[in-house]
């Protein structure tokens, strides 16, 4: 026995088989309040929504046209019940229980239990909410629903929601298909509205999850819109975007709500937005109008894909008022349209209706010269999926009734009939349904019982006359290859800003070359600030939060945006302080030359002579080795020149000092000779003995060099620790014991000179070459006692040169001191150039 009657609109045609709507046909219900001690009165629906009538009359129409096709459902005869929802969850579920169950008063059950259900399938409901309601009662006992219109992406899951299914791709693919838009744009500063439901709040959730994914962009807020017009939370929600940096503002909200936030925004021309819109208001005419306009244009908003319904329009007008309906529900569906269409009134009419002017409705009105959206065949997104959903409720029925007996998917290969179908046997056909539509589409379900997704790309155009005009800009579509591909003609789209571009929404900058990324604390991670690299660093191009450093060869330019070769530095050449070097070493070799042509065109003179001529030649030989030696001190360190600059300076000035050692010794000789008994001295010291002496200490010398370069070569090294960006160039030393034997032994050699000098510095001659070599030699220790030090504490090339300096020093302090006097006499005073003079016998004036 039914319980309770529900006084519902509705819509109505026998057939063998029916098919049960839920469709919006009106914005607003009242509904009475609740006192808990009376029956309730049932709740009353106001304000048509042309839109949702048309939806209805397309399912009627899809209804018709399959009853027309010979092809599809032969012999048998569909039917429908639609009802409306108001938009109301207390009403769709009424309708949707009605459907299930049947309104009949009483119910005879046989023995058999044969018999069809009310409805073998449902399209709807538009809602998320109200679908997730009504599929949780459905599900239970696997009644299929088709929606055209619920996105909600928790509806795809199927141990909730198995019979389910939708002909419009569900919120995870929009929210990936808006990230998409944002990422093309360069948009990574957003705000999100919701509206206060399942559809929203589920929406809120996945586009904060895919952002934090696809690391694309963050959201400046996310605020929930209320479900009535609150006018004070409207006014706060209105003051944060107003106050944000946030140029772009995304939205999911039903275009019944739109219409409040909307006018919180006019009221305070808020002005300056890039609106994105959800499919439930993208292309809804309520919010297409002159008031809105002005700020609601350029908007872009993701729109269900577009079709074409041949012989759609030809039935809308077929449609006729009842004008004999006596239903105690009231007026039909069709008569409510008629009289909000003409704004007119059927008999009897209202109280005061017609002594307000209000005129009575006759039935005869021509409805084609109406200009109203349910005519309007040119932009079918919605009606299309309607249209789908009814094709795959009557493809599965097809399927099922074409099975073969013994042949079938259920028990024991049986097919189901429609004597004793249950819902689960058409569930099980919808799973597997694939059919294309006479537009071109194929439609098919996946797993989880959602259509392949695609959606069009829709732009908001205010026309200059202020009317509006709605054109497509691109499409978004899933392929298996490239997952979401998003194609825009950007030059299409109308953007409502005075640059007539699309507007930069970031909440930092990005940082330029040279910089890195610093977040900034409790923000999201697209506002940071800008620091630039140090030194040596250049910009992450994978990785914007740290700077690179450059390979070791390479250094930051000044902008910090990429590395270039660090300068290279070593004693060249070119440089000044190289080129003056040069230059005095090759003036001394150049002065040891002409000394050295000196003491040869002079060599029978007697103060060439009394200095032993040998000798002097030798020393003058060593000299000119020892400046040019300095010559490989200079220009880019290599292999070679490194092994040969120590060894040539250390043989070059043992041979030097050599030669000064034998020379003190022999004048010591010649001074002991001169005292009684003491000429037995001299034989130790023939020509013979002094070239031997200097070989042999040149020879241990030479034993030093050649051990240090086999056992640890001095080689070229590149010294990054003086200065950052530069690379010294320098030869190591390889071995530091090898090199302080070298100078070791130079100067024990040296310091040997000078104390056998120092004793014979009295002989009483005029000329006294001892004097000579011990103030030489005090010159060539200071120099190099200061040259240690000194070539410690300096860096890179300068050491090369404090080098090159003690060398050309100590080489002129010889050369000066040694030959300096003696040619004074020979060029100038050659009376001085006697034997007599030089003995000390002679005086000279």
């Amino acid at each position: 026995m039914l319980q309770g009657q529900f006084h519902l609109n509705e819509m109505h045609k026998t057939g063998d088989v029916v098919l049960g709507g839920l469709f919006q046909v009106h914005f607003f219900s009242s509904v009475p309040d609740l006192s808990f001690t009376s029956q309730p009165q049932q709740p009353t629906c106001h304000g048509m929504y042309v839109l949702g009538f048309k939806l209805a009359q397309t399912m009627a129409f899809a209804i018709d046209e399959i009853n027309r096709n010979s092809n599809l459902l032969p012999n048998v005869t569909l039917g429908y019940t639609l009802y409306d929802n108001c938009f109301e969850l207390g009403i769709g579920f009424r309708g949707a229980l009605s459907l299930a169950s049947g309104q009949e008063d009483q119910i005879v059950v046989d023995d058999t239990c044969v018999g069809n259900p009310p409805v073998v399938g449902i399209v709807g409901h538009p809602s998320s909410t109200i679908s997730i309601a009504i599929s949780n009662i459905l599900g239970l006992y696997r009644v299929p629903m088709v929606s055209y219109f619920a996105t909600c992406s928790c509806l795809s899951d199927r141990q909730k929601y198995p019979s389910f299914f939708r002909t419009i791709p569900s919120d995870t693919f929009q929210v990936r298909a808006m990230i998409q838009i944002l990422k093309h744009f360069g948009w990574t500063w957003a705000g999100l509205l919701v509206s206060n439901n399942d559809y929203g709040l589920h929406a809120a959730r996945s586009f904060q999850s895919e952002l934090s994914v696809s690391g694309e962009g963050c959201l400046a807020y996310t605020e929930v819109l209320p479900w009535d017009k609150d006018t004070e939370e409207l006014r706060r929600i209105v003051d944060v975007m107003k106050t944000s940096t946030a140029r772009v503002v995304i939205v999911f909200e039903d275009a019944s709500r739109m219409i409040h936030l909307m006018d919180e925004v006019v009221r305070q021309n808020v002005t300056g937005l890039q609106w994105i819109a959800s499919e439930a208001w993208t292309e809804s005419t309520v919010l297409q109008i002159p008031h809105f306009m002005p700020y609601l244009g350029g908007t872009l908003g993701i729109t269900i894909r577009r079709g074409e319904i041949p012989g759609l329009r030809e039935f809308l007008l077929q449609i006729h008022p009842d004008l004999h309906h006596n239903s105690s529900y009231g007026i039909s569906l069709v008569n409510q349209f008629w009289e909000f269409t003409f704004q007119c009134r059927f008999a009897p009419a209202p109280a005061g209706w017609l002594e307000g002017g209000g005129a009575l409705c006759t039935g005869q009105e021509d409805l084609g010269n109406v200009g109203t959206e349910y005519l309007d065949i040119s932009n079918l997104r919605p009606e299309y999926n309607v249209y789908k959903a009814v094709y795959a409720l009557a493809y599965s029925l097809d399927d099922m009734l074409r099975c073969k007996p013994g042949r079938g998917p259920f028990s024991g290969n049986s097919c189901a009939s429609l004597q004793s179908l249950e819902p689960w046997q058409l569930v099980y056909y919808i799973e597997r349904v694939n059919f294309t539509t006479p537009f071109g589409d194929q439609v098919s379900f996946d797993e989880n019982g959602d259509v392949v997704p695609i959606y069009d790309v829709i732009n908001a155009l205010w026309l200059p006359d202020g009317s509006t005009k709605i054109q497509k800009v691109g499409e978004v579509k899933r392929t298996a290859l490239k997952g979401e591909e998003l194609i825009l003609d950007e030059g299409k789209i109308f953007w409502n800003f005075e640059s007539k571009k699309p507007p930069r929404s970031v909440c930092s900058e990005s940082c330029p070359p040279g910089t890195h990324m610093v977040r900034r604390k409790r923000e999201p991670e697209c506002c940071f600030d800008c620091i630039p690299c140090s030194e040596g660093k250049i910009t992450n191009k994978s990785n914007s939060l740290e700077c690179t450093s450059c390979p070791e060869d390479f250094w930051s330019n000044p902008q910090r945006d990429h590395c270039a070769p660090k300068k290279t530095e070593f004693l060249s050449y070119h440089d000044p302080l190289g080129i003056c070097l040069t230059t005095t070493s090759l003036l001394g070799t150049f002065i040891c030359a002409v000394v050295l042509g000196i003491f040869i065109c002079h060599r029978t003179t007697p103060i060439v002579r009394a200095s032993n001529s040998e000798l002097s030649f030798q020393l003058l030989l060593s000299l000119k080795l020892c400046f040019l030696c300095s010559l490989l001190f200079i220009g880019r360190p290599r292999m070679w020149t490194c092994q040969m600059r120590h060894a040539a300076f250390g043989i070059s000035f043992v041979l030097c000092v050599s030669c000064i050692l034998v020379k003190t010794m022999v004048v010591l000789a010649v001074f002991k000779a001169s005292k009684p008994g003491g000429g037995a001295s001299l034989k130790w010291f023939g020509a013979m003995q002094q070239r031997g002496t200097v070989l042999f200490l040149t020879a241990i010398q030479a034993a030093i060099c050649t051990t240090w370069l086999v056992s640890s070569s001095p080689t070229p090294h590149k010294n990054t620790q003086y200065h950052n960006d530069k690379i010294v160039y320098e030869c190591s030393v390889g071995s530091t014991v090898g090199f302080a034997v070298l100078l070791g032994y130079i100067g024990v050699l040296a310091v040997l000179s000078f104390l056998i000098a120092f004793l014979v510095r009295n002989l009483p001659d005029s000329f006294n070459e001892a004097k000579l070599i011990t103030f030489s030699m005090l010159i060539f220790c200071a120099v190099w006692v200061a040259f240690v030090p000194a070539y410690v504490s300096s860096p890179g090339n300068l050491a090369d040169a404090v080098e090159v300096f003690a060398i050309l020093a100590s080489s002129f302090g010889l050369l000066i001191t040694l030959f300096g006097p003696k040619c004074y006499i020979i060029l100038l005073r050659p009376e001085m150039n006697t034997k007599k003079a030089v003995m000390g016998r002679g005086i000279v004036s």
